[in-house]
């Protein structure tokens, strides 16, 4: 085993497979065991734990959060067909989602460039997935210490096993059906260290099972929609019957345990939320693709952020986060204006995931109807 410690998170792309092109290294034509490193980066953490010396469950939706989980267990060798495989000279997205078409940069590109562009875009969103899934398996192992009900503690351990099979489904398809492998955007990184390395163990609980997962849901929900591979929409299909009961948890965990703060409380934590939010519409962009191909990434920015369509997918990834932190008393006097000039108060009143429709979320593991 080769640990290499590092103080940031790699920025290089990897490249696994040879299909990407000429002048791109084959990892996996010339990697032996020996070469297999882990690259770790260490944070620290002042986090508080608590025993729970009170077996009884005090509450009945969460047991019950918890058993649906063990019973709408799946398993990503045998349950995900890896024999499926979508060919790499069609684009993997639904091109009528991407805001370069009629942009000189990205028209003057061949029909092979637009090809990788179109693998390396998907390559980035999927990456993003593994590395907000790894926090989310981070965030979810540290509340089944810090978390004080046993209730609680019994499902942040069942969402860890989840996390974790999430990172693993993304991984694999990643290496071994697209081949490559994009670094963390800087903008998840920053919110992730912030969730990890508070010592508020309701802070966890807010940024990951309100925005990072709320907004997870969402995009799973888009890129169902508009992946064109079989294989992917079936893997996206899983993971959203397990996000479904995250967000659900974390909505019904936190609408109790807020209403027990102060109001200097309620401020702290409904402005985090709403800086977290400011920080996710910024992660949406796909700036490390840009850089990959040599764009002048300030204007392909620019072309993202005036670009209709993008806005209202950008907008729409928080029509499950903005009525959850109604829900559960985050969407306070004073953050309400900061959430109308982002463009995203506008759902506050669609329906939050407070109120559990139990037979959505016990529909059998491979009913494809939903």
């Amino acid at each position: 085993m080769n640990i290499r410690r590092v103080s940031h998170p790699p920025k290089d792309v990897t490249i696994y497979k040879s299909w990407d092109g000429p002048g791109h290294e084959d990892l996996e034509s010339r990697m032996t065991t020996e070469h297999i490193e882990d690259v770790v980066e260490i944070f620290q953490t002042p986090l508080t734990g608590h025993y729970n010396w009170d077996y009884s469950s005090a509450d009945g939706r969460i047991r019950k959060l918890y058993r649906l989980g063990k019973e709408l267990n799946w398993n990503a060798d045998m349950d995900v067909d890896w024999s499926q495989t979508f060919p790499h000279d069609q684009i993997p997205m639904d091109q009528n989602m991407n805001p370069f078409i009629g942009w000189e940069p990205f028209e003057s590109m061949s029909d092979d460039e637009k090809l990788r562009f179109g693998w390396h875009n998907l390559a980035w969103m999927l990456a993003q997935f593994v590395h907000g899934e790894q926090g989310a398996l981070l965030v979810a192992s540290q509340l089944a210490s810090c978390a004080p009900t046993f209730d609680a503690k019994l499902y942040a351990a069942s969402q860890t096993f989840d996390e974790a099979r999430h990172v693993e489904v993304f991984t694999k398809y990643l290496q071994e059906k697209i081949g490559i492998m994009y670094p963390i955007n800087p903008n998840l990184k920053v919110l992730l260290d912030k969730i990890l390395s508070d010592p508020r163990w309701d802070l966890k609980f807010i940024g990951m099972q309100i925005i990072i997962e709320g907004l997870a849901l969402a995009a799973f929900n888009t890129l169902k929609l508009t992946a064109q591979d079989p294989l992917l929409r079936d893997i996206i299909t899983l993971v959203i019957r397990d996000e479904a009961r995250h967000v659900t948890f974390g909505v019904n965990y936190l609408e109790d345990f807020v209403q027990t703060l102060t109001e200097e409380e309620k401020e702290d934590r409904a402005q985090f939320a709403y800086e977290a939010c400011v920080v996710m519409r910024e992660r949406l962009i796909s700036t490390e693709v840009f850089e990959h191909f040599g764009w002048d990434v300030p204007a392909a920015r620019e072309r993202v952020l005036e670009s209709y369509l993008m806005q209202q997918f950008r907008n729409l990834l928080f029509t499950r986060v903005i009525p959850n932190l109604k829900r559960i008393g985050l969407l306070t006097d004073k953050v309400r204006p900061k959430f109308e000039e982002l463009g995203i108060l506008q759902f506050e009143n669609l329906l939050d995931d407070g109120d559990i429709d139990w037979a959505e979320l016990s529909r059998p593991l491979y009913d494809k109807s939903a």
